[in-house]
């Protein structure tokens, strides 16, 4: 089994940073895609960022710009840095990573983020 476990978020005011970690059970290089999607409250879940093997990042169009992602392969973690957080940024954060590209995905708990003043 694939297991996801997330770490950090929490209360931000706008214009604030926060980062997320999340680390998965294997080499973390090795995976077809690892990255996060986000639940804001009553809405669709939407991505935020997905690294795909050979090291390309995709971010979504709410995010580009303030949100970076990047490996650090010695601690099989994928780390989700946010910048310039804004009331819309407000959501559930999930982590998921997929082993290959028939496999399905595994996901991490979900980490609350909060962005308001």
């Amino acid at each position: 089994q694939v297991r996801v476990e997330q770490s950090g978020g929490g209360l931000v005011q706008p214009g604030g940073s926060l980062r997320l970690s999340c680390e998965v059970s294997g080499s973390i290089s090795s995976f077809y895609s690892v990255g996060w999607h986000r639940q804001p409250p009553g809405n669709e879940r939407e991505l935020v960022a997905v690294m795909t093997s050979g090291g390309v990042i995709t971010y979504g169009d709410s995010v580009k710009g303030r949100f970076t992602i990047w490996r650090e392969d010695a601690k099989n973690t994928m780390v989700l840095q946010m910048n310039s957080l804004k009331s819309a940024d407000t959501a559930v954060y999930y982590c998921f990573a997929k082993s290959d590209v028939w496999s399905i995905a595994s996901w991490g708990q979900g980490t609350q983020v909060t962005v308001s003043s």
